[in-house]
């Protein structure tokens, strides 16, 4: 009998309010800036603030989300962490790499590089934990946050781990996000308001975030859903997703009328959306579709930011407004479908179930 997997635990940081609230009550649909910042719980709750002053912005979010997910799972101790992000901490990267320019590559300090290495946020939890379990992180561009997934997916299968904390976490760093402008990646300023659904220009509007998630292989009273399955794939053309998604869902037993709600990963990039769209006209017309990233912003692991949203939509049964594509409702959300990918590659599919 292969263990299943439950999420039991959920701690998400956004450029929305999403902790200490329901269920995106106080979310705001902010049309006027291209890039979100994430909205700050109070760290000295959380962290020493001698301890927090040395911390990258990615760490000290990393813990906190951790925080909450654990003391919502009810649990002090975990067998594993596994995290997934784009780009680590990034800011001490940029500080690293321009200390270097500054001082012609001489008298240099160790602290930024040693704290922007990309694993530095599974350690720092680590070791406020005291947790001397299986720590991984993976780095896979816009599929990091997947990978983590199925990692503990297969730990709590094997028998490796009854109790996961799995995230992905991901931080703005102003040089990089000047570079990004520069590649197109990020919406020109002169284009707002953006309106997500029905943008004609390129580049996405760009964000931060840390969602961190209890998964472990028995049911509580604090189960949100169950983490069914998760599947990815490098390069798909358009019309190639249909079948991926098809296919996908037969190896869970299910068909796409099987769907209470998809989530997608429409960012307002004219060039990409296309993938997204397809779906919403002829696949899933029929089925409550919802989007996320005009709250949370692109970023590499925003499909955690997805993964929490439908967590909490499975336990609190309801679509908020402001998250709907269409308006179709169905009296019970027992089965959604997450569905993402960036600049056309990377392609994810996740599956919970109630």
């Amino acid at each position: 009998m292969i263990k299943k997997t439950y999420i039991n635990g959920v701690g998400c940081l956004s450029a929305q309010k999403t902790f200490d609230t329901v269920f995106l009550e106080e979310a705001v649909y902010n049309k006027n800036e291209n890039i979100f910042f994430l909205n700050k719980p109070v760290y000295k709750d959380f962290i020493s603030p001698v301890a927090s002053r040395r911390m990258a912005n990615g760490i000290k979010n990393g813990i906190v989300a951790s925080a909450y997910a654990m003391k919502e799972a009810n649990v002090e101790n975990i067998d594993a962490i596994i995290t997934g992000t784009g780009m680590g901490c990034i800011e001490d990267s940029e500080k690293f790499l321009k200390t270097i320019i500054d001082n012609n590559e001489e008298f240099l300090t160790p602290t930024s590089f040693i704290q922007s290495t990309h694993n530095t946020v599974g350690a720092q939890i680590a070791l406020t934990l005291q947790c001397k379990g299986y720590n991984f992180t993976y780095v896979n561009g816009a599929i990091s946050f997947e990978s983590a997934l199925l990692d503990a997916k297969m730990q709590i299968e094997a028998d490796e781990a009854k109790s996961i904390l799995v995230g992905g976490v991901d931080e703005n760093g102003d040089y990089t996000t000047s570079l990004f402008k520069l590649a197109g990646y990020i919406k020109d300023e002169k284009s707002a308001p953006y309106d997500l659904l029905n943008e004609t220009t390129k580049g996405a509007v760009y964000g931060e975030g840390a969602s961190f998630f209890v998964l472990e292989d028995e049911k509580k009273d604090t189960t949100y859903a169950e983490f069914v399955d998760v599947a990815f794939k490098n390069i798909l053309q358009e019309n190639e997703v249909e079948t991926e998604i098809t296919a996908f869902l037969k190896a869970n037993n299910l068909e796409i009328s099987d769907i209470d709600a998809v989530i997608l990963g429409l960012n307002g990039d004219a060039e990409f959306d296309s993938y997204y769209k397809n779906l919403t006209q002829n696949a899933f017309a029929e089925t409550p579709q919802v989007f996320y990233k005009h709250l949370s912003g692109e970023f590499n692991t925003s499909t955690a930011f997805a993964f929490w949203v439908g967590s909490k939509i499975i336990k609190t049964q309801t679509i908020p407004e402001i998250i709907k594509v269409n308006s179709l409702e169905k009296p019970a959300y027992n089965t959604i479908l997450l569905y993402n990918h960036l600049c056309g590659k990377n392609h994810s599919f996740t599956l919970l179930s109630k």
